[in-house]
């Protein structure tokens, strides 16, 4: 391997230990921006989806970690990283990404200020990512009880967002096409919170209302395994999702005590599941 290729792996393990240390959960991405370790189960698609259960590295954002040895770890196998990515909708920051993508003649930033003109929000004074491109990725904070989902021009052509189950490039990561960079004077500051108004707009609009039998029957049992099976990291999504779509069919009172056991049982607490739930029955109005 080259030199350069090395010295590009050690400067991106730099930043990625870096963003870890301000709680800020990585992985080692390669020149294409995607992760740069492969499958495990690559050669058996027939197997059950994983997210890291089976305990090897190698499944992408999934491996997203602020433990200095186990980020070592990956980049170790990972001799081509050149940069590194950071995961959206974690704990302390619940990160939140907008993608201001310039490409096919969009101006992102007009709509940006055009959507927060119509709405009444102002975007506070945060983290600014400049991309190799001329776009740049701005990073906000959510509420920890409040899973936004990832969303390409959903928003606006050109807005493109990466929610829980997304990842960042991070500052200073080396791509085909250049270098990801800090904003003069963003590199030391903290993802502010990202205003209620623009929160309301990254969420998914709710479903129609179908009212189902008083029997949550099948479909609450299956939103009940769908907790169960949540692994550390996704465990408030699964929760939020299932507590969504319980409360849009119709059988969301029926379903908070299961849904409050299955959420205890993976491991989160009684007063974080609780919270979890509420949000969900705010968001979809009821």
């Amino acid at each position: 391997m080259a030199t350069t290729d090395r010295q590009a792996t050690t400067l991106a393990l730099a930043h990625a230990l870096s963003a870890a240390e301000r709680g800020l959960a990585v992985i080692p991405l390669s020149r294409t921006k995607l992760p740069a370790l492969r499958s495990p189960h690559r050669d058996d698609p027939s197997r059950p989806p994983c997210h890291g259960e089976c305990g090897r590295f190698g499944h992408g954002v999934y491996d997203a970690t602020t433990d200095p040895a186990r980020i070592r770890a990956l980049f170790a196998i990972a001799p081509r990283a050149t940069g590194y990515g950071i995961a959206c909708g974690l704990p302390p920051y619940h990160l939140i990404g907008v993608d201001l993508d310039t490409k096919n003649g969009t101006d992102p930033r007009a709509a940006l200020r055009a959507l927060a003109l119509r709405h009444g929000f102002t975007v506070p004074p945060t983290v600014v990512v400049l991309t190799p491109s001329g776009g740049r990725h701005l990073w906000l904070s959510g509420p920890s009880d409040v899973v936004v989902p990832n969303s390409a021009g959903r928003l606006a052509p050109g807005i493109d967002i990466r929610g829980a189950g997304g990842y960042l490039v991070g500052p200073g990561s080396r791509t085909e096409h250049g270098t990801y960079r800090a904003a003069p004077g963003a590199a030391h500051l903290a993802p502010a919170p990202c205003p209620p108004t623009l929160l309301r707009l990254l969420l998914p609009p709710p479903r129609a209302h179908h009212p189902t039998p008083p029997s949550a029957g099948g479909h609450g049992q299956g939103l009940v395994q769908f907790v169960l099976a949540a692994h550390e990291g996704q465990r408030n999504t699964r929760l939020f999702w299932a507590a969504c779509r319980a409360y849009e069919d119709g059988i969301g009172p029926e379903l908070v005590e299961p849904l409050v056991d299955a959420a205890r049982a993976t491991g989160l607490s009684a007063r974080e599941t609780r919270a979890t739930i509420a949000s969900a029955a705010r968001m979809t109005g009821h």
